[in-house]
């Protein structure tokens, strides 16, 4: 008790805080940089929608343009701002963020929720679901293609207004800058990413303050808060409002990124650099924006730069470019992302995946998908040639995704939560009724541009369903090639089967244990050999994140505690990379009838051949598309982590 007072006191006298005093900063620090590196990555994309979104709702361009006269500055202005407080504030930050598969968000976590609680409970109504968000999560890689494009674009144009004799290099230089953004991408973020966020801190700070200039100018643009504006504007001038809806969506564009990189950063954190900086920031640039278009409508030009001040201009074209980069960058690991748990979850094939960092696991790099989005985005700004050309096409899918997951959500409310019928009833009429709204207003620029993340959506979808439905053909026709497995364990024990048994280990590597691998059927059938120890590897993907350590390895003898074979099943989550050397070092000799020689096993695989067969199993084209898309798979030894020098790798052919 003396020593324990004396060094309280000894705290005291020195002036050094408690340590219940240093463990609560501790944590606030380490909070606080949580939320920076949330601003960092999460906010990009929704953060630089002040460039673009007021321009384009009065672009005189437009097929349908918006007057503007005072009533439909205030009247716009409003509903930009009741947009972004419905759609972001509270379908996203306050109901979908709630909704987390074992801490992960987005699309793909609602998808995984609604397949789990189909295959428990057998509702037809959730695999429709499934399927629909499985468009949704295509109409993400349209989005993953536009926003480079149109936020780039938007950040360089503003070098006409600081030069207009610059025109001509807007083109040439967002053309620069997206191709060396792409040509980075295999470094990965883990470097540049500990600047995002002070970048990110500075561009909010910078928006919100030029704002607040334009609001001191005109003051009564804040009325534009009442939500009487908004609605007057809306049913009072139906007409022109409907179509404004088209631009106004632009203003919650990377809604979606709050909810997927919730797994990252966590619920709070994003929550909190949401609520006290960046939508502070951008409700602050809009309405500032609206002030100088009341002082002189010819400023529907470039409101957002000329909202800055002349020696300004500068730095803020600067500051712009930075802002749309990591906006960029945010959405291109997010097409990542999808596209690797699309894999795992069987709706894609198997794709390369590199890590680029060692103490962040969700930081990857797809080599294909990098280049195919550098192409896509390229082909959209020479196509385009400006932001707001591009912006008929952007609110289509950002709206169609929004309703998606606005729609799956409360089905997963009302059947994993129990939610009263009632509530979810009236929550569900009313976002709903919002999103369709938006939906609606993009339907009309149609021929404008909003085909196109449509196509995209469409071709994306067409290729996931039929990769899972040629996967679901192939894998019943490779289990009838194949056997059973316990057949053939009971043959090799009982010396059916011809053979000579050789010293060392093999792993064979197969999809469960039902059936036999047809290269040890293979080895044993024709080579007349088998190994003393000899492990059936299958990799399972669970549909979590990631799996516990003590709930990785299942082991299973196969019947027999002697014969020196067993099963492994080795369990992952979706957000994680498979390392079957790894895994297999986690066995206990005890297991495995054996210590394993795992430093010089064998590592067998059975490649397979596909060709289209006659049977009516798929409309012939998507037979063509299936065996196509089976060409980008990656090589299994790199994706298990197989030491190349001791895998062994034996065909075969199945018809589809």
């Amino acid at each position: 008790m003396v020593d324990r007072g004396h060094g309280v006191a000894g705290d005291e006298a020195s002036g050094a805080p408690p340590p219940q005093a240093r463990r609560a900063g501790a944590r606030d620090a380490v909070r606080l940089a949580v939320v920076i590196g949330a601003l960092g990555v999460v906010f990009g994309d929704i953060g630089t929608s002040p460039i673009y979104t007021l321009q384009t709702v009065f672009n005189p361009s437009d097929p349908h343009p918006v007057p503007v006269t005072t009533d439909n500055v205030y009247g716009v202005v409003s509903l930009v701002f009741w947009s972004v407080m419905i759609i972001v504030t509270v379908t996203y930050v306050l109901l979908a963020m709630r909704a987390d598969n074992e801490g992960e968000g987005g699309i793909m976590a609602l998808i995984t929720l609604l397949r789990r609680w189909s295959s428990q409970r057998g509702r037809r109504a959730a695999v429709v679901l499934a399927a629909l968000g499985i468009f949704g999560a295509s109409l993400f890689f349209g989005d993953s293609m536009i926003t480079p494009a149109i936020s780039v674009l938007s950040a360089v144009e503003g070098l006409k207004v600081v030069e207009p004799s610059l025109d001509s290099a807007v083109v040439p230089v967002t053309a620069v800058i997206i191709v060396v953004l792409f040509l980075v991408q295999r470094r990965g973020t883990a470097a540049v990413g500990r600047v995002f966020g002070p970048v990110m801190i500075a561009w909010f700070v910078a928006i919100g303050a030029c704002g607040v200039v334009g609001i001191a100018d005109h003051p009564g643009i804040l009325r534009a808060l009442w939500p009487s504006y908004a609605l007057g504007f809306l049913f009072g001038h139906f007409g022109t409002a409907f179509f404004a809806l088209a631009a106004v969506v632009l203003a919650v564009t990377g809604a979606e990124a709050l909810y997927a990189d919730m797994g990252h950063f966590g619920r709070r954190a994003i929550t909190r650099g949401w609520m006290f900086l960046v939508f502070p920031a951008c409700v602050l640039s809009y309405f500032g924006q609206g002030a100088l278009i009341l002082d002189d409508p010819k400023n529907i030009s470039s409101p957002f730069f000329l909202l800055v001040p002349d020696w300004g201009r500068w730095p803020m074209v600067l500051l712009a470019t930075a802002a749309t980069v990591i906006a960029s960058q945010a959405v291109i690991t997010g097409a990542y992302s999808v596209a690797s748990q699309a894999a795992r979850l069987g709706y894609l094939p198997r794709l390369r995946i590199a890590h680029t960092s060692e103490s962040t696991i969700g930081q990857i790099y797809v080599p294909w998908i990098n280049w195919l989005l550098m192409v896509s985005v390229l082909t959209l700004v020479f196509a385009f040639r400006s932001s707001t050309a591009l912006a008929f096409a952007f609110g289509m899918a950002v709206t169609g995704t929004i309703t998606i997951t606005t729609l799956l959500f409360f089905y997963v409310a009302r059947a994993k939560w129990g939610t009263p019928v009632w509530l979810v009833a009236t929550g569900a009429a009313v976002l709903l009724s919002v999103d369709l709204l938006f939906v609606a207003a993009n339907l009309t620029k149609l021929v404008h541009g909003a085909w196109l993340p449509l196509l995209i959506g469409l071709t994306a979808f067409t290729v996931m369903t039929t990769w899972q439905r040629g996967r679901a053909i192939v894998t019943e026709e490779r289990a009838r090639h194949e056997g059973s497995l316990r057949e053939f364990v009971d043959q090799l024990r009982s010396g059916e089967a011809s053979q000579r048994q050789v010293p060392g280990t093999a792993v064979f590597l197969n999809r469960g244990k039902e059936t036999a691998p047809l290269a040890m059927r293979a080895n044993v059938e024709h080579n007349h050999v088998r190994h003393d120890h000899v492990v059936i590897l299958s990799v399972r993907t669970e549909p979590v994140p990631r799996v516990p350590a003590d709930r990785r390895i299942v082991v299973d003898d196969l019947g027999y505690a002697d014969d020196g074979i067993i099963h492994v099943t080795a369990r992952f989550g979706y957000m994680e990379t498979p390392d079957v050397p790894a895994t297999l070092a986690m066995l206990a000799p005890a297991e495995t009838e054996g210590p394993l020689q795992l430093d010089q096993a064998s590592y067998f695989l059975s490649e397979i051949e596909l060709r289209r067969g006659k049977a009516p199993t798929m409309a012939s084209w998507r037979k063509r598309l299936f065996i196509a898309t089976s060409y980008i798979t990656a090589d299994a030894a790199e994706h298990f982590g197989l030491p190349r020098d001791r895998t062994v790798i034996m065909g075969s052919h199945i018809e589809v």
